[in-house]
């Protein structure tokens, strides 16, 4: 039963936290004591579960648990003692009214707290990642390529700058929305995208079907945000081929060699749906180039080839507009296919100088060199790109192809 418990605790933490954090913090604003509450309500789970059994709604268990841990805190004589009492911002007595067995999703509201104007702009995506995505600090320091301990101290300001501000969790009128939409939208896409700046592979199924939901609901809320559409569109597209990358015995399959009967053609449908109302809104932006790039490689399941002159096109275009060391290696990659690897590998040498930790560069160069013939450079590439590598199904297939050279 001990084994059972844990597991849902861990499925619960995955799939609920962020839900959870922003129904407890709703009431006053304090992210900080909402995610102490739950913290404390998970560690009770791991005590209770296994001798109570799990729950039936193992959601409205923790709420519950995290609600009465704050009710105590605010009755507790050290807090009355140091902080003065407003019973319309202190009490979470707006929790009591809620229905436990349907917990509503505040996650939206908590991520537009977090791009509110009074935030530091450089911390709002880090933060929505923390609170409302459950990404660790040192995932998102890794991700921003910053100090554990620098992302520390920046969530803790803002988490108190929320509270201190009173910053309404709400979804503003439509007037006010636009403004804080492109934070919020690099924080889904963050969400999906966390492990790209090291591997360019791995998924956590989890975090991925959130970022796909949040999406989705972004462009539900904004219709006329043609880079909400075209976020919901990339995420579904991209998560449509997931299937198909690693096979049968779980080896990984680079995309230009995966099976594409195993892709996902609901989710094609849906990001090309999202992508055909982006275009209709006539305003061109990074998530829609992305996008229309995966909408190419999707196109290969009915037509069987892959168009790497359009890949191009549309690589320059978005390194034109978002330039970035993922856009950069890509268009290098996708140049080596229509002009040949000597080309590509120009593209890459013009970025050398910032790619010392960026896995992709590495793998490519690797393969371009190997294109080339230049074996002994291959090898050290590859060495370097296994180095960088986390993901263990990628990481095992580049250790293959460095064996059988």
């Amino acid at each position: 039963m001990t084994d059972v418990a844990q597991v849902r605790a861990a499925q619960a933490a995955r799939t609920s936290y962020g839900r959870l954090v922003a129904l407890l913090a709703a009431g006053n604003g304090d992210i900080a004591a909402a995610e102490d509450a739950l913290a404390d309500a998970f560690e009770r789970a791991l005590t209770a579960w296994p001798v109570d059994g799990v729950p039936h709604n193992p959601d409205a268990w923790l709420l519950t648990v995290a609600r009465n841990r704050m009710r105590d805190r605010w009755k507790s004589a050290d807090t009355r003692r140091t902080v003065a009492w407003d019973p319309d911002w202190h009490d979470p007595a707006h929790l009591d009214a809620l229905d436990l067995d349907a917990v509503p999703d505040r996650r939206l509201e908590l991520m537009l707290v977090c791009a509110h104007p009074g935030i530091d702009k450089t911390v709002r995506t880090p933060l929505m990642l923390n609170t409302v995505l459950g990404c660790t600090g040192e995932q998102i320091a890794r991700a921003f390529a910053l100090p554990a301990p620098t992302l520390a101290a920046r969530l803790v300001r803002a988490k108190r700058r929320i509270k201190d501000a009173r910053i309404p969790f709400q979804v503003p009128d439509v007037h006010v929305l636009p403004e804080r939409m492109d934070a919020v939208l690099e924080a889904v896409y963050g969400a999906y995208a966390i492990d790209w700046h090291t591997t360019g592979t791995e998924l956590r199924p989890a975090l991925a079907g959130e970022a796909l939901h949040l999406a989705e609901t972004l462009a539900h809320l904004a219709p006329s945000d043609a880079e909400a559409h075209g976020l919901a569109g990339l995420i579904c597209l991209s998560l449509a081929r997931h299937p198909a990358r690693l096979d049968a015995d779980g080896r990984f399959v680079p995309l230009p060699e995966q099976d594409t009967a195993r892709w996902d053609g609901e989710l094609i449908r849906r990001g090309r749906e999202h992508l055909r109302q982006a275009h209709g809104l006539r305003e061109l932006g990074r998530f829609q180039l992305e996008a229309a790039i995966q909408a190419v490689h999707c196109a290969r399941r009915e037509s069987g080839a892959i168009d790497w002159v359009s890949l191009r096109d549309l690589y320059e275009a978005l390194h034109g507009l978002a330039p970035g060391l993922g856009s950069a290696t890509a268009l290098a990659a996708v140049t080596a296919e229509t002009d040949g690897p000597e080309a590509g590998l120009a593209l890459l040498d013009r970025i050398t100088d910032r790619t010392a930790r960026f896995q992709p560069a590495w793998a490519t160069r690797a393969h371009l060199l190997e294109r080339l013939g230049r074996v002994a450079e291959a090898r050290a590439a590859l060495d370097k790109a296994i180095s960088l590598t986390h993901d263990p199904a990628e990481r095992a297939h580049l250790t293959a192809r460095r064996t059988a050279r």
